[in-house]
């Protein structure tokens, strides 16, 4: 199933595939705790109803092997501390399993006179589980088990209403990138159309990814930035082909289906020459996964209620898209970054230490940003901003990959 659960860098066209790849395998299905049980390290579900859809009749019973973000939902959802749970689940399988079971269906005896006495009642909560279903006999997937109000909109959906939203604003936009995991989609957009120049930001700023690749995406993209170059020169102010400090105007979306967020719409500063994404959160939109108590089985939503959701997220990317996709909005970030982004920076390590210490860098990452403030040779606050969106995109995670993307203001703001 990991197949069809993980990408990083897709274009458009690989990602609905790999999203209606997705839908054709997808069963939601609402059931009581004491229809769950754990066995070998496994959900098993009984006494559920088939589902009968497109995909014909499913037998919903069985076996589902839950992935790490699932332990993480049903962690949450039953109080365990996430860290232990994963441990059982490497090195002690049957007490992952006792964990899980005892606190869904609780504790009883039986006394001498034999009567039944509750020692720990039964959980009496419903649940929404996000599955796969299996093939061939093999085990389903368990995805996230999740309230039974959880409002349910799916990626495959989220991308369709972005792509709607930004056809009503009738704007020039290049998809440049989508990643998917096991939790989260994020889509990457550009104008390739608007672009502004960034002197203080990235004037001086070398490409880490230099090589012969690289240069090749050089060339592709002299003819979108021959605008902004003859702009530099009647300001008297040249640069060297390839070597413009150039911004243009993007956003992301994203979505998460098991319940680790929203649908989310925010803007980004693109540097396209070394692919560097610079993300305004504060700015962004984010719509709630709110939903209404769900009956227990199968889940299947009307029509009628995905348009309402999906039209909310249409309106939000065309008045969005209408505003971040402008010269003036551009204009203005630049202008307020540019305020910070030139201040010195003597002790690189000692500084990206501290950074990173207050945004919650590992070791690991706190190496990257320092070898990637190095390679670009731009020693400011604006230098490390950069440091970290290119180092971004070594990180396999894309969903700690955006996250890094999204701090990369509040570090520039942290060198004094």
């Amino acid at each position: 199933m990991s197949g069809i659960t993980s990408v990083r860098n897709a274009n458009l066209q690989d990602m609905v595939t790999m999203l209606r790849d997705q839908q054709a395998a997808k069963l939601d299905v609402v059931a009581p705790a004491t229809a769950l049980r754990s066995r070998d390290g496994a959900i098993e579900l009984s006494g559920v109803d088939p589902v009968f859809d497109e995909n014909g009749v499913t037998v919903v019973n069985g076996l589902y092997t839950p992935t790490k973000d699932a332990d993480a939902t049903i962690a949450a959802k039953l109080g365990i501390g996430l860290k232990y749970l994963r441990r059982l689940r490497a090195e002690r399988p049957d007490l992952y399993d006792a964990n899980v079971n005892g606190l869904l269906h609780g504790k009883a005896k039986r006394t001498a006179a034999g009567e039944t006495t509750v020692i720990h009642p039964a959980d009496d909560r419903s649940f929404l589980l996000r599955l796969f279903r299996g093939q061939e006999g093999d085990h389903g997937v368990m995805r996230a088990l999740l309230s039974d109000s959880y409002g349910i909109i799916d990626n495959l959906d989220v991308l369709t209403a972005v792509l709607d939203g930004i056809r009503q604003a009738d704007a020039e936009v290049e998809i440049r990138s989508c990643d998917l995991t096991e939790s989260s989609m994020h889509c990457k957009v550009y104008s390739p159309g608007v672009a502004a120049l960034a002197p203080h930001f990235l004037g001086g700023y070398r490409n880490p990814f230099a090589n012969p690749d690289l240069e090749a995406q050089r060339r592709e993209v002299a003819a979108e930035i021959d605008g902004v170059r003859r702009l530099a020169a009647s300001e008297g102010e040249g640069y060297e082909a390839g070597d413009e400090p150039v911004v243009f105007a993007g956003f992301r979306f994203s979505n998460s289906e098991i319940g680790d967020g929203a649908v989310t719409i925010k803007p980004e500063l693109f540097v396209k020459i070394c692919r560097n994404g610079l993300t305004l959160p504060l700015l962004g939109l984010r719509k709630m996964h709110q939903g209404v108590k769900m009956e227990h089985g199968s889940v299947t939503w009307s029509r009628d209620t995905q348009n309402k959701h999906l039209a909310v997220i249409t309106a939000q990317t065309r008045d969005a898209v209408g505003e971040w996709l402008s010269p003036q909005f551009l204009t203005a970030r630049i202008e307020e970054i540019e305020q910070q982004a030139g201040a010195p920076v003597s002790e690189a390590d000692k500084t990206i230490k501290v950074v990173g210490k207050r945004l919650g860098f590992s070791e690991t990452e706190r190496e990257g940003v320092l070898s990637h403030f190095i390679a670009g040779g731009k020693l400011t606050a604006g230098g490390i901003a950069n440091a970290i969106t290119s180092y971004s995109q070594t990180v396999p995670d894309a969903d700690r990959a955006d996250a890094l993307d999204d701090l990369a203001l509040s570090a520039m703001a942290l060198v004094k």
